[in-house]
């Protein structure tokens, strides 16, 4: 976007912005408004069907809110993979791969409310330090330092006490 914020003025960044809102945000003009210019922009489809993927999987996304029992996730999920199936984007179909390889850890994440982003978080914490720390000579450092990033609570500044000496 030529490397500055967009302005309202921007085609480029009205369309952009019409893109990433949700369908429930648009109106029946700027839906249509939308799918004309991305036609325009690109006859064969691919944006047209990268849009509606995205809100597939938001629908997916959606069910964890609307509190959807098991079956409904699936079916959710089935309809996302009916239209990746009959897409003939490669980049749709690479994405529609990878959501079935991780299904089933998605619907438990979608049923349950619970994932492992906090673990995950910390794994990248530890690689990321055990990198830089790679020069240590002393193992008991290391795992100081990984330790040291790995916890988030506030640590005192060490305070410099000062004899007062007199007069």
């Amino acid at each position: 976007m030529r490397g500055r914020r967009g302005r309202a003025c921007d085609p480029e960044w009205t369309s952009r912005r019409r893109l990433l809102r949700g369908v429930e945000r648009l109106t029946t003009e700027q839906r249509i408004k939308m799918f004309l210019k991305l036609d325009t922009f690109n006859p064969d489809g691919d944006l047209v069907a990268a849009w509606i993927t995205k809100e597939l999987l938001r629908k997916v996304m959606a069910c964890k809110y609307r509190g959807a029992l098991s079956y409904q996730i699936r079916a959710a999920l089935e309809e996302f993979y009916t239209f990746a199936a009959a897409c003939k984007v490669p980049e749709i179909h690479t994405l529609a791969t990878t959501i079935d390889t991780w299904q089933q850890p998605i619907i438990a994440a979608i049923d349950t409310g619970l994932s492992n982003a906090r673990s995950e978080g910390y794994n990248r914490i530890v690689k990321h330090i055990g990198r830089i720390a790679f020069g240590f000579r002393n193992t008991d450092n290391q795992r100081r330092s990984i330790r040291w990033a790995c916890t988030r609570r506030t640590r005192p500044v060490p305070s410099r006490i000062t004899a007062l000496r007199p007069c």
